[in-house]
């Protein structure tokens, strides 16, 4: 099986190349930074040499490196089995508080991304009559708290196009999935002074897309929401 990650190199899109490698599948992957891609693209090859690991440079925010990243993505692995859409940015703040472009940066990261990658990614898929979309959503996308801002305005966004999406491609054979997780470790989270079981592990959220994965093609679970036992912070 064939699988790219955006956002591949740290928290939920490492936990879920670690876990997806590790059950035999090849993956492709992009993050803005060329030292976290190499290293990584060493990491796996000494670790799972049997797999394709591709890695790219991309800065999800531009729809010209968005692109050019799937169109480098397709010339390699030529047949694309799982999409996962996990780039993404927060920056806190309140909508009259924020930095003015503060939503037109996360526009373009959290929702932009997503929708310029599928675009390209997609097409294939349907020509397949197979295939799984992810999208990296949020409890954000369906819950407004302090301090959100445009972080969840884009997130709402995102769960919006999840469904269109949805509606779109079930005739063809390719499934969607929303993933809305709660707080979970990651470099947004470093620093906090919390216990370690009070957020969630990348992993939980690896693990849910996976099982997603396993699932018949006459099955899809169309979104999955994942918060820490105690709850949202």
């Amino acid at each position: 099986m064939n699988v790219i990650i955006t956002g591949g190199t740290k928290g939920i899109g490492k936990a879920i190349g670690d876990l997806l490698l590790s059950k035999g599948h090849n993956i492709s992957f992009c993050a803005r930074s060329k030292d976290d891609v190499e290293a990584l693209v060493e990491e796996w090859n000494k670790a799972y040499p049997d797999q394709m690991v591709i890695g790219e440079v991309c800065d999800m925010g531009v729809q010209e490196e968005v692109e050019s990243f799937a169109v480098s993505v397709i010339h390699h692995m030529k047949q694309i089995d799982v999409l996962v859409n996990n780039a993404g940015v927060f920056l806190p703040g309140e909508i009259l508080k924020e930095e003015a472009g503060a939503l037109e940066q996360m526009i373009n990261v959290n929702l932009y991304s997503a929708y310029h990658l599928t675009r390209k990614i997609a097409p294939l898929m349907t020509e397949q009559g197979s295939g799984h979309i992810f999208n990296m959503c949020s409890v954000a996308s369906i819950k407004a708290y302090p301090n959100g801002g445009s972080y969840s305005i884009s997130k709402f966004a995102l769960l919006g196009f999840s469904k269109v999406l949805r509606e779109e491609l079930k005739p063809h054979g390719v499934k969607v999935t929303s993933i809305l997780p709660g707080a979970t470790w990651s470099n947004s989270w470093a620093g906090v002074d919390l216990p370690r079981e009070r957020l969630m592990e990348a992993n939980d959220i690896a693990l849910s897309v996976v099982n997603a994965i396993n699932m018949s093609p006459s099955a899809v679970v169309e979104e999955i929401i994942v918060r820490p036992q105690l709850g949202d912070l």
